[in-house]
């Protein structure tokens, strides 16, 4: 139980949170991993305070991007270096619980899994619990995913000996829906670990808060990504809102 684990963080501006996400990474009671992280051209000191981290842990690795690319393009860049077994997801402003690691290679390995996820907890731009647990169906088929994204992106792990190290377009919008939809249409169900290992936080300024953009983006995923022509894509999307109003509230808690 004791394989690398590669990290992927890409990070563009970022220097107010990704102290305690990197400290979030090293508090891991499974230390077997390594951290790659590629900066977007920062402006801020994002990449200063990575490199006072990289200076004391060797498992750290920065590279910096000269010109901004786009958190698609820094991820598989970040995703080409990595060396590990298994593939962990974080972005630069999340936090783990300390037994994340530990707890879902277990829970892969225990049940003969190739990819697996949990639940995660939100918490607000100061750090501050919103009260919200977000969860997903306990055996999560590829036909569930099609019309919902119910992986954290904060909570994804795969294996890359399985897989191999999966690369999608860069300039992709919501790659990482498009990247569990290519694992689970190979796989074709999956399971998360039914507990909360993750802090999401929700920011003013994320994707995430403008619905918008959000509908115009997952709106790409079945017009681009699947292919589909506009009348059937619409379609799609009536039934992909249908499943985020109705649906996905189900799995969305109090705690």
């Amino acid at each position: 139980m004791n394989e690398l684990v590669s990290i992927i963080i890409p990070t563009y501006n970022t220097e107010k949170f990704i102290r305690t996400t990197l400290q979030s990474v090293q508090n891991q009671t499974y230390q077997n991993w390594e951290m790659i992280l590629v900066d977007d051209a920062s402006t801020d000191r994002t990449v200063s305070v990575i490199e006072e981290f990289e200076k004391n842990d060797d498992r750290i690795k920065l590279f910096k991007l000269e010109k901004n690319s786009g958190n698609g393009f820094a991820r598989n860049i970040a995703l080409e270096k990595a060396t590990g077994k298994y593939i962990a997801y974080l972005d630069a402003d999340d936090l783990w619980f300390p037994n994340k690691l530990e707890k879902q290679i277990g829970f892969l390995k225990a049940n003969n899994l190739h990819f697996t996820f949990s639940f995660y907890d939100c918490i607000d731009e100061e750090g501050n619990s919103l009260n919200r647990r977000v969860k997903a169906p306990i055996s999560l088929t590829y036909d569930q995913l099609f019309f919902c994204n119910y992986v954290g992106n904060l909570t994804a792990i795969y294996d890359a000996d399985y897989f191999g190290k999966i690369i999608l377009e860069a300039t992709q919008k919501r790659q990482d829906w498009r990247l569990w939809l290519t694992i689970l249409k190979q796989i074709q169900v999956t399971k998360p670990v039914p507990e909360p290992l993750a802090f999401y936080r929700i920011r003013k300024d994320s994707i995430s808060s403008s619905k918008f953009k959000l509908i115009k983006h997952n709106f790409g995923v079945y017009r681009e990504f699947h292919g589909f022509n506009f009348v059937f894509s619409v379609l799609l999307m009536v039934r992909f809102l249908f499943t985020q109003l109705i649906i996905k509230p189900r799995f969305i808690k109090k705690i």
